[in-house]
């Protein structure tokens, strides 16, 4: 086999990573701009470009050094009906926060002050880059809630101070995005995406429990789940 030949399941996955990203900007954008009425919204275009550029260069970095872990990442399906409900849940409510914020931005209900937007905009970036580091640590983290063939307890890392790091990112990126997108109102449905979380970490943590040898006692030894010395 020659090289170009070696290189090319490498683009597919790069190729996937690049669908991903345009997919991911056209659901988020669709929903904002239509309600914002305009495509003059900077929070949203200054959203779009700090969550696709950080889940691009994620994405290309799994697509080259671990093939593996970028096709996990893939994965839509869930065996649980009500992982998929949960995960359904998710994906209304924060359509629910995009359209609130466009029509913030259309109808003038809030101001947020542009250091305020600057600061959120590094602090959802951060928080993108915490989800880099979680995959790195764990290869197990597949987008669909199961138990894998030879999975093993991760407690190094961001797994030594919460069970869930992954969700403790994703809850980062969109509970704060409203702040990117300046609007106050935004955030009531934002901050009921930590609630649905909980519910899919507890869902989680019962399958592990029953199914992933050292679970329990990888609960005993870190205490909190998503957010340090709160829960």
């Amino acid at each position: 086999m020659n090289k170009s030949e070696k290189a090319c399941p490498t683009l597919i996955r790069i190729d996937k990573a690049l669908l991903f990203c345009i997919l991911a900007a056209v659901l988020f954008g669709v929903p904002l701009f239509l309600s914002a009425g305009s495509l003059m919204f900077t929070g949203a275009w200054l959203f779009l470009g700090v969550f696709c550029v950080s889940v691009l260069i994620i994405f290309i970095y799994l697509a080259v050094k671990d093939p593996e872990l970028f096709e996990k990442r893939m994965k839509m399906e869930e065996e649980e009906r009500s992982q998929m409900t949960i995960k359904v849940s998710l994906a209304l409510i924060y359509l629910v926060t995009l359209v609130v914020s466009g029509l913030d931005h259309r109808l003038r209900w809030s101001r947020v002050p542009l250091p305020v937007v600057v600061v959120f905009a590094v602090v959802v970036a951060l928080g993108a880059v915490m989800l880099f580091f979680v995959m790195k640590q764990n290869t197990y983290g597949s987008r669909a809630v199961e138990i894998q063939e030879n999975q093993r307890v991760i407690d190094t890392g961001l797994y030594s101070v919460v069970r869930h790091p992954m969700y403790l990112a994703f809850s980062v990126i969109f509970c704060f995005s409203p702040f990117v997108l300046g609007s106050f109102y935004a955030l009531v449905p934002a901050f009921l995406l930590p609630w649905l979380i909980a519910m899919r970490i507890r869902n989680e943590e019962e399958l592990l429990r029953k199914g992933l040898e050292g679970y329990e006692a990888y609960m005993r030894k870190v205490r909190f789940r998503l957010i340090p010395f709160v829960w």
